[in-house]
């Protein structure tokens, strides 16, 4: 998920998968392979394929496997609510908040907004409706609390229901936020351009839940701060301030503790 320059080759040859789904796709990323070339071939945008798969820069690695969804942008009209839209196109109403950078469920008319369709999204967690534009006013001055995207598909892992000194073996990864365009803050808010000195990893939530204290081998003590579209299953990238260090980490396989 680093930054990383891109040069203009001839053709990659890029590996898609399909999903069943017509609307959306997963796209399993080769040797070769780029952010950029893969938005073309998708037709549609990087920084588009960045905001769906949660990535914080643009580098990425052979086997992770990507959504691909088509984009629809929605003209907010008189009387809408974000629990309208999306009940309406089957997505939730943090997602909504997240694909627009939206601090509050207010919205006003003429406000356009960036859908993405075909996530394979059950109604049953659109659940977020305010009781009242009062109380939603009211809400949007409180931290969010942070969950895992509802958007990622589950993955089967085990029981984290006791997870005290838990040890595991992941693949491990690098990323950076010392990238154009990378906003640095992770999916707890964290602020690594802020915090460069953060000890902090990306998990997938349903093996190391989110805000877990983890000792990460090679690494050090560190926060389950973060997610990200290809940490799937027994998966992690640990932060790295300087994008140079962080592509020479690699590939590794360490032993990763859960402390609580």
């Amino acid at each position: 998920m680093l930054k990383r320059i891109i040069s203009i080759l001839a053709v990659a040859v890029l590996s898609v998968t399909v999903s069943a789904n017509v609307q959306a796709a997963t796209v399993t990323v080769k040797k070769g392979d780029t952010l950029w070339d893969l938005s073309r071939a998708n037709n549609t945008s990087l920084e588009n394929i960045q905001k769906l798969n949660h990535l914080t820069t643009d580098l990425i690695h052979p086997g992770d496997v990507l959504t691909i969804a088509p984009e629809k942008h929605y003209i907010v009209k008189n009387s809408d609510t974000l629990w309208d839209i999306a009940m309406d196109y089957r997505v939730t109403v943090s997602q909504l908040k997240e694909w627009n950078k939206l601090n509050t469920d207010l919205i006003h008319p003429g406000l356009n907004l960036l859908i993405y369709e075909g996530l394979n999204t059950t109604t049953k967690v659109v659940t977020e409706r305010p009781i009242n534009q009062a109380a939603a006013q009211a809400a949007s001055t409180k931290p969010a609390a942070q969950a895992p995207k509802e958007s990622e598909p589950e993955v089967e892992a085990a029981s984290t229901s006791n997870t005290s000194s838990k040890e595991i073996t992941v693949k491990a990864t690098a990323y950076t936020a010392s990238c154009e365009g990378c906003s640095g803050t992770t999916a707890t808010g964290i602020n690594l351009k802020a915090n460069p000195n953060a000890k902090v990893i990306a998990v997938d939530p349903n093996v190391i839940p989110l805000g877990s204290k983890v000792y990460v081998e090679g690494y050090g003590e560190a926060t389950a701060g973060d997610t990200g579209g290809a940490i799937k299953g027994n998966r992690i990238d640990v932060f790295i301030p300087s994008e140079q260090d962080a592509i020479n980490f690699g590939v590794k396989q360490l032993k990763v503790k859960i402390l609580n």
